[in-house]
């Protein structure tokens, strides 16, 4: 799919991955909808790629369904939807004293995972009004998964239960859609340099970059967004789940 011209939701826009996305295909020439929970954040990155920013808890389906009605009604139907939004908190099973995380563990599925079907479901139904491409193709969702669904971390159990859902989505989705023309993709990212990422002690992150094979470092946001941008332009890429790591594997701890 070329992505001048065409319409791109990026939720979690306002930072990290997903700020680094909706400027890559900004830079592409696609029109930019951003949909984030920090709405002074959303709305400056939208300012600077000259798109919409929606403030919406992605959690939350009824605001999803309002924030999509908007992007559609200003800016069009979008053929690409790129799921960044996501929290990463993290906390043992039972930690002292046996204070349990069964509510954190529910909120984190509920942004992390619920959240990105949320989009995926009324961006998809406005996708479908959309006549075909020469290619044949109508649209792609991109969808962030992470490499700690595979390889997670003590008190990650929540955050990669989360991830692993959206990983695991990922081909009955594209199944799913194939009759829709619409491709569904899912990329589990590393260790990159997003304010997520710096939120963890430094001797945490310290200790999982020495694991980092090559290059040995964090993985740069605008490396995200180019690979979202590949998926996009290559339309054989479907149903499958894409790590961006530098073939690091996280460590228990």
């Amino acid at each position: 799919m070329d992505i001048s011209g065409q319409v791109a939701i990026v939720t979690g826009g306002g930072s990290g991955l997903g700020a680094a996305t909706a400027r890559y295909l900004a830079s592409k020439g696609a029109k930019i909808g951003i949909l984030d929970f920090d709405g002074a954040a959303g709305a400056a990155v939208a300012s600077e790629v000259g798109g919409l920013s929606v403030q919406v808890d992605v959690g939350d389906a009824a605001e999803v369904e309002a924030a999509i009605d908007t992007i559609v009604s200003q800016l069009g139907a979008p053929r690409v939807v790129v799921n960044c939004a996501g929290i990463a908190n993290a906390a043992r099973m039972v930690g002292r004293e046996g204070k349990l995380a069964v509510d954190l563990f529910e909120r984190v599925i509920r942004v992390n995972l619920i959240g990105t079907f949320n989009v995926m479901s009324y961006a998809t139904r406005a996708m479908m009004d959309l006549p075909l491409l020469e290619n044949g193709e109508r649209g792609v969702i991109i969808n962030t998964s992470s490499a700690a669904y595979q390889d997670g971390q003590v008190g990650q159990a929540a955050y990669s239960a989360s991830k692993g859902g959206v990983a695991s989505m990922c081909l009955p989705l594209a199944r799913e859609l194939a009759q829709s023309a619409v491709r569904v993709m899912a990329i589990a990212p590393g260790l990159f340099g997003t304010p997520m990422m710096m939120s963890l002690p430094t001797e945490v992150t310290d200790a999982i970059i020495k694991n980092v094979p090559h290059p040995a470092r964090l993985g740069q946001p605008d490396e995200f967004g180019l690979l979202v941008s590949q998926i996009i332009e290559n339309p054989y890429l479907n149903g499958e789940v894409i790590r961006l790591d530098g073939a690091t594997r996280l460590p228990p701890r």
